[in-house]
């Protein structure tokens, strides 16, 4: 795997779309600009969503009209299953970006 980039899994309701799942919303214009600008750097992207089938489908065309593609989209990078010898439910990367994301330094036990 090359180690020469960073890789964001980033969800898309209330993160990249401001929708109400399964409706289509506006796009979170900042996020889009800097993810747009972090893989034109090198680095990689995973869409990374509950959404299936042709809510999953309506998502991405939306991502592809904000000019957003993605690595891989509920998945895995292939070098990354090639270096790990199998595909792990829990996406690898180096950054999640999602609405719902709490910091372990945030929560008190």
């Amino acid at each position: 795997m090359n180690e020469q980039y960073k890789i964001i899994a980033v969800d898309f309701d209330g993160t990249l779309c401001y929708s109400s799942w399964p409706e289509l919303g506006a796009p979170n214009t900042p996020l889009i600009e800097y993810l747009r600008k972090w893989r034109a750097e090198g680095n990689k992207l995973i869409l990374w969503t509950c959404r299936a089938g042709d809510a999953l489908d309506k998502a991405v065309a939306w991502c592809t009209d904000q000019k957003l593609t993605f690595d891989a989209v509920n998945d895995n990078l292939p070098e990354v299953i090639a270096l790990y010898g199998n595909n792990s439910r829990k996406i690898t990367c180096d950054y999640y970006i999602d609405d719902r994301a709490v910091l372990p330094e945030a929560v008190s036990f």
